[in-house]
Formats: C-alpha cells, structure tokens, sequence
C-alpha cells in the first residue's frame, strides 16, 4: 500500500483546508472587531 493513495490525499487535503478556513476566519473576526474599536475611539474622541 502506498502513502499517496486517493483516501490519504483526500483526508491530508480536507484537514488542511479546514485549518486554512479557520484562520481566515479568525483574520475576519480580528478585523471586525479591530473596526468596531476604532470606530468607538473616534466616537469618543469627536464628543470630547
């Protein structure tokens, strides 16, 4: 039986995508909430 078969490929390549699917995911939510502070701060700064 060899490593590269269409069985092991396909589970290397589901568990990779699905590690690149969260750290994306994880990058937008960073974003998101980066956003919302800034848009805080210049809220507070401009009632000042």
């Amino acid at each position: 039986m060899g490593r590269n078969n269409e069985k092991n490929i396909k589970a290397h390549n589901d568990k990779l995508h699905k590690a690149q699917d969260k750290a994306k995911s994880k990058k937008v939510a960073r974003a998101e909430q980066l956003k919302a502070i800034v848009k805080k701060f210049k809220e507070s700064n401009s009632n000042q």
